[in-house]
């Protein structure tokens, strides 16, 4: 048996407005989800939890059966796939290249800022900050990393950029949580107020203006942790596995379990991913693999993005250009399981803990009276138990 878990980063949505109640999901067209709710089961999996990060990075984890309640952080995630060793007492951090536009949270993405303007902005940002147990690491687009290697604290709140869209930077600087998190925070305070001071006239900024882009004017530092120590993926559930995501994020959780890395040339992590890469190299990994984790982020983007527009096209292109060619070349027996690790509503922009629906179909297994893979049909038809996210993944191996 082959399985196949495919992600769709914060696909799950709320009703619209200027759509007339409905969501993306109930006005896009994607026959290949429905036929898999049509021919399968549903069910409704709970993925966030109070008391943790409405953060990616803690759905996906639960998702791939982890329990979340030390989860460690997702800069210390990330480092996992950037090549950073983390000894006993670092702390890496998420640095993102932010826009602030009249001390406002404009774009916690700095315009998608392609790779080569984002290394050369954090090389200069590492030789301007350079300090004794200060580090920066470049990464993807907008997304990079501090990592602090000295005895710093993880006792600091530090506001997800995304959670803060239109809100004031000035609030929502990083505040310690105990004593011992007080020089931490000022630390990152520090880095952060002086980036912007830095960043202003920073030749890729002037270019980006000129050319209408928003400029990365800032750097956000958010989800500070420690190295994990996680039970192996084989151990867990007898079963060789490989991860395929554009994120390092995911990618990170991948190796610290123990599940192949499987790169794809052109992907992104937004809606101009290679979908039909990362679809050929899923049917690859069948070839030697028991499961493949296959993770697409366009559909989360386009939701904090705001953009029915590029939501409803996401949603539309992993139907036809990755699910349509997997499920037309994929040889029975398989089980293949479609969710989303998230919500994130378009009117929202944001995570939230709405519990979130999925399709699975398993040769062989008898069907519910669910007709279309979307939140309202899954909700009222679901006959597979509501579960954590932790015994998703065991649930729909033992169907």
């Amino acid at each position: 048996m082959k399985y196949l878990i495919l992600v769709a980063d914060g696909i799950s949505d709320r009703p619209v407005r200027a759509l007339g109640g409905k969501t993306p999901l109930e006005v896009s067209k994607h026959p290949m989800m429905d036929r898999i709710a049509r021919n399968g089961r549903c069910g409704l999996v709970k993925t966030l939890f109070e008391g943790l990060p409405y953060d990616s990075g803690v759905a996906n984890m639960s998702l791939m059966g982890y329990d979340v309640k030390n989860y460690p952080g997702r800069g210390a995630l990330e480092a996992g796939n950037m090549g950073v060793t983390l000894s006993e007492g670092d702390i890496a951090y998420r640095c993102n290249l932010v826009s602030v536009k009249d001390g406002l949270m404009h774009d916690f993405t700095a315009g998608h800022i392609s790779n080569q303007e984002a290394h050369e902005i954090i090389n200069d940002l590492s030789k301007k900050f350079a300090e004794d147990g200060v580090e920066f690491y470049p990464g993807v687009s907008y997304r990079h990393l501090l990592v602090l290697r000295k005895n710093y604290s993880t006792k600091v709140d530090c506001k997800l950029p995304h959670e803060i869209m239109g809100n004031p930077v000035e609030p929502n600087m990083p505040k310690a949580m105990e004593a011992d998190g007080e020089q931490t925070a000022k630390l990152l305070g520090k880095l952060m107020l002086e980036s912007i001071k830095f960043l202003k006239n920073h030749p890729v900024n002037k270019k980006r203006v000129s050319e209408g882009k928003n400029p990365a004017s800032m750097i956000w530092l958010w989800g500070g942790g420690k190295k994990p120590n996680l039970e192996k993926f084989k151990d867990k559930f007898g079963l060789d596995g490989a991860l395929i995501s554009a994120v390092d994020l995911l990618k990170g959780i991948a190796r610290y379990i123990g599940l192949e890395v499987i790169e794809v040339e052109g992907a992104t992590g937004y809606i101009d991913t290679n979908y039909e890469g990362k679809a050929q190299a899923a049917l690859d990994a069948f070839k030697t693999k028991d499961l493949v984790y296959l993770h697409i982020e366009a559909t989360d983007e386009s939701g904090h993005e705001g953009s029915i527009e590029h939501k409803v096209q996401a949603i539309e292109d992993i139907d036809s250009r990755v699910l349509a060619k997997i499920m037309e070349d994929l040889e029975e027996p398989y089980t293949i399981a479609v969710t989303s690790d998230h919500a994130t509503p378009i009117e929202v922009r944001n995570h939230v803990d709405d519990l979130v629906p999925y399709a699975v179909y398993k040769s062989g297994v008898k069907v519910d009276e669910t007709q279309k893979y979307t939140e309202r049909e899954i909700k009222e038809n679901a006959s597979l138990p509501q579960v954590s996210g932790k015994d998703f993944l065991k649930q729909i191996i033992e169907l």
